[in-house]
């Protein structure tokens, strides 16, 4: 694809705005924060005006007479008192301005109270000053301590004043209800005895009231017009000017923004941070601790927040006297660099820890990357447990349940969060070590500016003489003390050898993202090595990716959690479960380019779960497209050293978002993939082909449906059904919409419906078009032995008479409960059927619930449970066969994605006027033609395979081998020379890619436009799937030449 074909005079048009793109990752920006060359130069000048508080002698006056009225006070020492301060201790007359008589007369009482204080315990040093008033308005606050210059607090006031202001303003502000920050370090000493300095915060909150009208003429944001009216009074116009630089920075970028400015004739630095709001936390206190790490103070610091959702830091920074610290012209550029890690991780509890083990930030955060690795990698089973397997037999559902609890329990109680953590804080020295020998692998090669002035974190590197891995590995055992302390170190090391590349080192983020060879996975839990995987790690969440073939899709899950201990339970099954989902994937597209792949994001709880998928999105695009502005995105250190591509596609909460990351792809500079990035994307604005509207996945079940009741010759109108996911999701409408049986049940998130009679077809059609939940049935349309049990009901009455006490858990456990022909489990949560409830679908007398299931929900049963109901003679086909429809849908609208450049894209399958074009609309029939051809072959291929083996083999069985044939079969497509015959090629991909298309573009622009990776993909996939399914999975070799000979045939 031509690099020029995203240029915006293709989107111009107000119904394309939404596709307009500035590119900022991809410009010559001037903000080269990472770089030591990027330091620009301000005036030795105050960045605010603080305006002088006219009444402040005539207060004064008043407040000396009030204290001499409350005798708390020595009337001799009053003035005394007053004086020093409203003058020595140099307090700044913003307070004086902001504060009411009696606020100030408590301040000096208080103030006067600790002198006393210290002075019963005869050391000045012990003085201690906590000042403070939160208005009960939430108007804002004020807080004075004292603060020694340079040094984190762990004690005091001051050890929680900055993280309770994050907490209770600035972390909780929105563009209508914000706060903005003033603080500073008062001149004097608190007396002439002590030496302590105060420090003083003014937290107020934002008036966004009356801002003024944008002058600007170039459609940029004005800062003047999304301003608090206190700041546009204080603020100077050079400070403005930079603010305004910072803001149309960050309204361009996903990730901090992040400028160093030196002040002439003066050794003080001001560092300005720019970011959207909320999608950080505790970040201002993160930062004083971090400055703090490298021996600097802040004279001032001031957070501004605007109207339009931004957020600006300000820092005044200055070396601390008398320190033996790097000089600040160093340290400054280190406090750039580890402000990026501290905007992705502001909770660390590795970085100065109450232990004091010293961890800088570059060494805490991997710290803390190691610590969720540790998590999920090192809780492995071990030898018992296989010894244990290997004896039981696992199809057996007894054992099957035993080997279940074990494992859950050694994966519970081997190594939890607290012992990992214990470990890592115990051993900080190892941990240096270990991190050491990441860094001089991922270190990024040092650039011109940086060879002149080295960072710290490189210098620290120096320092370290690093350990080959068998000399760290040795000395990890002669230090710890025990085999489970060893087994967490260990994990480090794993993690460090199969990490391929990293963002960690970027100098903007908004998450941390690992590339990793899944070579460490033990073979024994997972026995198909999956081709490639992603950890992503961010403040608020943790996600993973994995892939089982170079080109693969797959769904992003994000997995909620109700309480912590549902948390628990999701963080200790994330990794197994994003591997079982990729897993299924694998097997469910077979007869598609595209391998299995999954995504799963876990949030903490009260994260938001946007915040959450835009971050994971945003971290691993860093690892897809290489950096090339220096400061924001850079070159990274890249062993695996071949492009990557990623098909993500909508999910369990993602459904959404899927156009913000197509777009915010391009943005990034996916100019040839932004298309196919994503799969379900919004038809009318970005092309997308919408699985529900078009019936894409329920196609597929239908074929499976149908087919039995052909093969068995049955009529539908007979048939009995029961049906899990309700007329408001994607499967259950289309299942109500393209079926004409005698529904006896449906089961939702919203209740259990359900008519021995059968449930009223033009209802459940109405429900289904409207696609709301089953609680809105109309109740008289039921028989008088029909019902409906909502799950926030309690203590309900069935016409047979029966209390259902809870409806929540009558819903839970209904699909266990009702008999009929058919199942088709159109959603629920995975393993709804599992091992230790599959006997409850078997009635007293021996005879199944149903007599034929259709599993069109992804894992609604477990295998064992597959397996039990096939032995009972009920004919099942499992997910990946029968809900395959929407992965070859989606796998369709990657292909348009490719297939078409930019220019193309927008005219042909972008939406006019809200109408689809004629290209469309001819694309989708032949999608949905695809759909129905694939799954009546494969349907033919298992019934063949289920009556020659005369059913000695489980359907169940028969699919999966199919998948293994197919997935196997492609594989050895994909190395063997069969591709590089070029008329073989070009005829497969003529009649692999729909017709459609091919006419559209033309063959050979196809064949220039798709990656060759792709190209391979199709053909395999292609050739394996029609060579099986005509010829069944025991064909021979002599079948493979004679399909071959055809292959070229136009």
């Amino acid at each position: 694809m031509s690099g020029n074909d995203g240029n915006n005079t293709i989107l111009a048009g107000p119904d394309k705005a939404h596709l307009q793109v500035d590119g900022p990752y991809m410009s010559n920006s001037t903000s080269h924060t990472g770089s030591e060359a990027s330091l620009h130069r301000v005036k030795n000048l105050p960045g605010y005006t603080t305006p002088v508080f006219k009444g402040k002698e005539e207060q004064r006056a008043k407040v000396q007479a009030e204290l001499s009225a409350k005798g708390f006070m020595p009337r001799e020492l009053v003035q005394n008192e007053v004086n020093w301060f409203y003058t020595s201790l140099g307090i700044d007359d913003t307070y004086f301005a902001n504060e009411s008589r009696d606020v100030i007369v408590d301040h000096i009482l208080a103030l006067f109270g600790a002198k006393v204080l210290a002075y019963t315990k005869h050391d000045p040093n012990q003085l201690v000053i906590d000042l403070e008033r939160i208005d009960e308005k939430g108007n804002g606050a004020t807080f004075i301590h004292t603060s020694p210059p340079g040094r984190t607090s762990t004690e005091g006031p001051g050890a929680t004043c900055e993280s309770r202001i994050d907490a209770l303003f600035l972390d909780k502000s929105t563009p209508t209800n914000a706060y903005r920050l003033e603080t500073f370090r008062s001149l004097g000493q608190v007396s002439a005895t002590a030496s302590q300095q105060l420090r003083c915060y003014f937290v107020t909150k934002c008036n966004f009231a009356n801002q003024p009208a944008s002058t600007r003429t170039d459609g940029k944001t004005d800062i003047r017009t999304v301003s608090d009216k206190a700041f546009l009074e204080k603020a100077t116009d050079n400070t403005l000017e930079i603010y305004q630089n910072v803001m149309w920075s960050v309204e361009s970028r996903y990730g901090p923004v992040i400028e160093v400015f030196e002040v002439e004739g003066s050794r003080e630095k001001r560092v300005v941070i720019g970011f959207k709001m909320n999608s950080t936390s505790h970040f201002f206190s993160a930062l004083s601790n971090l400055y703090h790490f490298y021996s600097l103070y802040s004279a001032r610091k001031y957070v501004e927040q605007f109207s339009n959702g931004i957020t600006i830091i300000s820092l005044y920074l200055n070396p601390l006297p008398n320190s033996h610290a790097a000089p600040i012209e160093h340290s400054i550029f280190q406090v750039t660099k580890e402000a990026s890690l501290l905007f992705c991780l502001p909770d660390n509890p590795f970085f100065l820890s109450n232990d004091q083990s010293g961890h800088a930030v570059q060494e805490a955060t991997y710290a803390y990357c190691g610590w969720i690795f540790a998590q999920h990698f090192c809780n492995r089973l071990g030898p018992a447990y296989l010894q244990l397997r290997n004896v039981l037999d696992e199809t057996n559902p007894a054992h099957a349940e035993v080997l279940n609890d074990i494992k859950r329990r050694f994966r519970e109680e081997t190594f939890t969060r607290e012992s990992i953590e214990h470990c890592i804080h115990a051993h900080p020295d190892l941990i240096r070590m270990l991190y050491v020998n990441f860094a001089m692998v991922h270190y990024p090669a040092a650039d011109d500016a940086s060879q002149l002035m080295p960072t710290l974190s490189y210098q620290r590197l120096q320092t370290h003489q690093p350990l080959s891995d068998a000399e760290l590995y040795d000395k990890m055992r002669r230090t710890v003390s025990n085999k489970h302390e060893l087994q967490v170190l260990e994990s480090f090391l794993v993690f460090n050898k199969h990490v391929l590349k990293t963002n960690f080192y970027q100098p903007t983020k908004v998450a941390l993202s690992f590339r990793l060879a899944p070579g460490f996975l033990p073979e024994t839990e997972y026995p198909t090595k999956p081709f490639g995987m992603f950890l992503v790690i961010g403040n608020e969440f943790r996600g993973f990716h994995i892939r089982f073939r170079d080109v693969a899709r797959g769904g992003i899950r994000i997995v909620r959690s109700r309480n912590r201990e549902n948390y628990s339970i999701n963080q200790r099954m994330l990794f197994d479960e994003n591997y079982g989902l990729a897993s299924t994937q694998s097997l469910k597209n077979k007869d598609i380019p595209e391998g299995g792949a999954k995504g799963t994001i876990l949030p903490s709880l009260n994260a938001d779960p946007r915040i959450c998928f835009e971050k994971y999105v945003d971290a691993v695009v860093d690892l897809l497209i290489p950096g090339q502005t220096p400061g924001i995105k850079e070159q990274i250190v890249d062993l695996y050293n071949k492009p990557e591509l990623l098909f993500f596609g909508p999910d369990e909460g993602t459904a959404d978002m899927m156009d913000w990351a197509a777009l915010h792809a391009r943005a990034r500079g996916a100019e040839t993939w932004w298309k196919s990035f994503t799969t379900g994307k919004s038809a009318e604005h970005l092309g997308g082909v919408p699985h529900d509207i078009y019936g894409m996945t329920s196609l597929s079940v239908r074929q499976y449906v149908v087919g039995i009741y052909k093969q068995l010759g049955l009529q539908e109108k007979n048939i009995t059904k029961v049906q899990t996911g309700g007329p408001d999701g994607d499967l259950g409408s289309n299942e109500i919409l393209l079926s004409s049986d005698k529904t006896v049940a449906i089961i939702d998130g919203s209740g259990v419906l359900a008519d021995p009679v059968g449930l009223n077809r033009e209802e459940l059609i109405r429900l289904a078009k409207l696609r709301v939940p089953v609680s809105h049935f109309d109740t008289s349309k039921l028989s008088k032995e029909g019902y409906l049990v909502k799950v926030e009901e309690q203590d309900v009455k069935l016409p047979s008479g029966e209390i259902v006490l809870d409806g929540t858990d009558f819903r839970n456990g209904a699909h266990l409960r009702f008999k009929a022909d058919l199942f088709v489990p159109c959603g629920g949560r995975p393993e709804a059927v599992n091992v230790s409830n599959m006997a409850a679908l078997i009635d007293a007398e021996g005879k199944p619930h149903f007599k034929y299931i259709v599993e069109g929900a992804n894992l609604f049963l477990t295998q064992q449970a597959r397996l039990h109901l096939e032995r009972r003679r009920v004919v099942l086909f499992k997910d990946s066969s029968a809900n395959k429809g929407g992965v070859t849908s989606s796998s369709l609208e990657v292909l348009a994605g490719l297939a078409l450049s930019t220019q193309e894209y927008v005219d042909l399958m972008i939406f006019k006027d809200g109408k689809p074009s004629e290209f469309y609309k001819s694309y989708v029939r032949d999608v949905q033609d695809k759909i129905t051809e694939n799954a009546a072959a494969e349907f033919q291929c298992i019934w063949r395979e289920h009556a020659r083996l005369q059913g000695s083999k489980p359907r169940t069985t028969i699919s999966d081998e199919l998948s293994s044939t197919l997935n196997q079969l492609q594989a050895e497509l994909e190395a063997s020379d069969l591709f590089a015959d070029v008329p073989s090629r070009r005829g497969v991909i003529r009649r692999a890619i729909p017709k459609t298309l091919v006419d559209q573009v033309g063959l050979d622009t196809l064949l220039e436009r798709l990656p060759e990776p792709y190209q391979l993909a199709l053909f395999s996939s292609w050739v394996a799937s029609h060579f099986v399914y005509k010829y069944g999975v025991n064909s021979s070799a002599v079948d493979f030449f004679h399909f071959a000979r055809d292959l070229a045939k136009q």
